[in-house]
C-alpha cells in the first residue's frame, strides 16, 4: 500500500495581495461611505479616555474618522493610510475644522516611525485588512509606548459587514489561505496578536447602524463608491451581477429592522482597547 504524501500548501504572495487590496481601497471613494461612520471613531476615543496632548497614531486612518475624533480632544494626531487620496480628504476635513494634523502615506506592516513615540495607537475598520495580521500587530504596538493603548474597531464575522465579505468571497474568492479579515474581530485572534504585548486587552460589542433610503440605495452607493463592492461588480458579467445583487437584498432583509421601505441595518463590531505592557 503506498503512502499518501501531502503536498504544503503554496506561499501567499502578500505583496501582490497587498497591490490588490490598495487598488481595491482606491476605487471609487471609499470617503463617501467612511464619512458615514464617524460616531465609531468617537466612540473609541471615549472608550480610550483620551487626554488632551496626547500623541495619537490613527493607522489606515482612511478619510480620518478617529484621526478627527482624537484631535476633536485637543491631541496631537498623526494620520496614516496607503490610499493618497483618502488622506486628502482627510486633510480636507481637518482644515475645515482647523486642526493642525500631521498626515502621511504609509503601509500598515511597515510604519515609518522609530519605536514607542505614540501614548495611543487607533485604527477603525482599516488594520484588519492587511493580509499579513501578525505583521500589522507587531506594528501597532512597536509604535505604543509601553503603558499606552492600542484602540480598535473591528467587524466580527457574524456582523452584516462580515457576512457581506463572506458573501463577495463566493463571487471573488480571496487568496488561498489568507486570513480573514474578520478574525480581527474575535477574541481568540486578539489575544493570538496582542497578547505578548498587552497587560490587558478589554473588549465591548457595539453596533453600527447603516441608514440609507432602501436596501438598493445601500448597494446603489456601495456598488460605487466603496473598493471591494465596485471591484466585485467590475468582475462579474451582468447574470453574476444580479444573483450577486439578489444575495445582497437577501442578507439586507434579514437584518433590516425598518419595518418600512428604507434601510436601517445594525452591524456588530468589536471596540477593542489594549493596555500596552
Amino acid at each position: 500500500m503506498s503512502a499518501v504524501i501531502s503536498m504544503p500548501s503554496p506561499a501567499i504572495d502578500l505583496a501582490a495581495v497587498k497591490s490588490r487590496q490598495q487598488a481595491a481601497w482606491s476605487t471609487g471613494n471609499y470617503a463617501v461611505v467612511g464619512t458615514t461612520l464617524q460616531i465609531v471613531g468617537e466612540n473609541l476615543c471615549e472608550a480610550l479616555d483620551l487626554r488632551a496632548g496626547s500623541r495619537v497614531l490613527d493607522v489606515a486612518a482612511g478619510n480620518g474618522n478617529a484621526t478627527l475624533a482624537a484631535a476633536r480632544r485637543f491631541c496631537e494626531v498623526s494620520s496614516t493610510d496607503y490610499v493618497p487620496a483618502l488622506l486628502e480628504s482627510g486633510r480636507s476635513r481637518a482644515q475645515a475644522e482647523g486642526h493642525a494634523i500631521e498626515f502621511r502615506v504609509a503601509d500598515a506592516e511597515a510604519l515609518p516611525v522609530p519605536d514607542a513615540p505614540f501614548d495611543v495607537v487607533l485604527s477603525t475598520f482599516g488594520v484588519m485588512f492587511t493580509p499579513d495580521q501578525d505583521k500589522a500587530a507587531a506594528e501597532l504596538a512597536r509604535v505604543c509606548r509601553p503603558g499606552g493603548r492600542i484602540g480598535l474597531a473591528n467587524w466580527t464575522p457574524e456582523s452584516f459587514i462580515g457576512q457581506l465579505f463572506k458573501t463577495i468571497a463566493r463571487y471573488v474568492p480571496p487568496a488561498p489561505g489568507l486570513k480573514s479579515p474578520g478574525l480581527w474581530g474575535t477574541t481568540a485572534r486578539l489575544d493570538e496578536l496582542f497578547g505578548a504585548a498587552a497587560g490587558e486587552i478589554r473588549t465591548t460589542r457595539r453596533e453600527f447602524t447603516f441608514r440609507y433610503r432602501s436596501p438598493e440605495h445601500w448597494i446603489e452607493v456601495f456598488r460605487s463608491y466603496y473598493g471591494p463592492m465596485n471591484r466585485t461588480f467590475g468582475a462579474l458579467d451582468a447574470p453574476r451581477q444580479a444573483t450577486f445583487t439578489q444575495d445582497l437584498l437577501a442578507l439586507m432583509a434579514s437584518r433590516n429592522r425598518s419595518g418600512d421601505d428604507t434601510l436601517v441595518l445594525p452591524s456588530e463590531y468589536l471596540e477593542v482597547v489594549i493596555a500596552r505592557k
